[in-house]
């Protein structure tokens, strides 16, 4: 079973984030950082409430049972995935804070999730982050930029329409699709160019 980091950040789609969580879960153990301004965020745009009860809570939310999930604090340094000697495939931000993206492209890790990005990044694992912004500062865009030139995927949740989707889930499905291809993780969540 692969391993991989889920980090979700402080801003608007968390939906996103928990989407990726639940795809990932299909095939993968999942070590998940939630920062603690995407817990009332989650609340708000979701209403799941993971101010208590966090793991079962989530759990129901997803309607998972498996042991593949691991649930930390951004403030918990002790967690596994803050060493470099702990080995995922990478590690996925959705959605992606523009104070995050700013720490993680300025080695700024004074977080669990800053950590565990900057320890991906040392040791040359895949970093995919899912910035949510708009519009965007050339301080945004020189970040993103300087991240993209050391190898780190930037998917931003830029919707696509060829596939003709009917509802929001089908808007979603395509954002966490185009994510998961640049973790090389097969998915069929949206219909392909060309394809039928």
């Amino acid at each position: 079973m692969k391993r991989y980091i889920l980090a979700i950040t402080g801003t608007t789609g968390v939906t996103l984030g928990l989407q990726l969580l639940k795809e990932l879960l299909k095939t993968s153990e999942v070590h998940l950082i939630f920062s603690g301004i995407s817990i009332p965020i989650i609340k708000e745009e979701t209403g799941l409430d993971l101010s208590i009860n966090r793991e079962d809570n989530l759990k129901n939310y997803l309607n998972y049972s498996g042991d593949a999930l691991h649930i930390y604090d951004e403030d918990n340094l002790w967690a596994p995935v803050a060493s470099g000697s702990f080995r995922t495939e990478g590690m996925f931000v959705v959605p992606c804070s523009m104070k995050t993206l700013a720490s993680i492209a300025n080695g700024y890790a004074s977080s669990l999730i800053e950590r565990a990005a900057d320890v991906v990044i040392k040791e040359g694992r895949r970093l995919i982050l899912s910035p949510r912004e708009t519009p965007l500062s050339p301080i945004h865009l020189e970040n993103m930029l300087k991240l993209s030139r050391i190898g780190v995927k930037i998917v931003p949740p830029m919707f696509g329409f060829y596939h003709k989707p009917e509802s929001i889930e089908e808007l979603m499905d395509f954002i966490v699709g185009k994510i998961l291809d640049q973790a090389g993780i097969e998915n069929h969540l949206y219909r392909r160019w060309g394809k039928d």
